[in-house]
C-alpha cells in the first residue's frame, strides 16, 4: 500500500512555469514505476510523463520538450517541471504508482495508487 499526495498546482499565465510535487508514503517509492496524470473537464483522464523503476522515462508527445519528470528516491518525492505552459495544459494533474514490471508506463489501468489530484490552471 502506498499513499501519494500531490502539491504546486495553481493558477499561472501561458508560457510561465510551476513545479508539481507527489510525496508518497508507504511501501518502498524506489520500487514503483511513478507517473502522472491529467484530467480536463469533460475529457478522459490522460497520460503525462512516467518515470519507471529501471530509470527510464517517458512523455506524451504534446509535452515533450517542456515537461520534466523526476523522483528522489531518498525523499520519497516524485515531481513534475512544467514551463511554457500553454491554455490547453489545464487541468486535474494526479501521481500514480504501479507496483508491477510492466513493459508499459503510459496507461491508465495498469497504475495500482493514485493522488487526490491537484488543479492546474492555464490562462491566456
Amino acid at each position: 500500500q502506498v499513499q501519494l499526495v500531490e502539491s504546486g498546482g495553481g493558477l499561472v499565465q501561458a508560457g510561465d512555469s510551476l513545479r508539481l510535487s507527489c510525496a508518497a508514503s508507504g511501501r518502498t517509492f524506489s520500487s514503483y514505476t511513478m507517473g502522472w496524470f491529467r484530467q480536463a473537464p469533460g475529457k478522459e483522464r490522460e497520460f503525462v510523463a512516467a518515470f519507471k523503476r529501471s530509470g527510464s522515462t517517458y512523455y506524451a508527445d504534446s509535452v515533450k520538450g517542456r515537461f520534466t519528470i523526476s523522483r528522489d528516491n531518498a525523499k520519497n518525492t516524485l515531481y513534475l517541471q512544467m514551463n511554457s505552459l500553454k491554455p490547453e495544459d489545464t487541468g486535474v494533474y494526479y501521481c500514480a504508482a504501479d507496483s508491477e514490471r510492466r513493459h508499459t508506463a503510459t496507461m491508465v489501468e495498469q497504475y495500482d495508487y493514485w493522488g487526490q489530484g491537484t488543479q492546474v490552471t492555464v490562462s491566456s
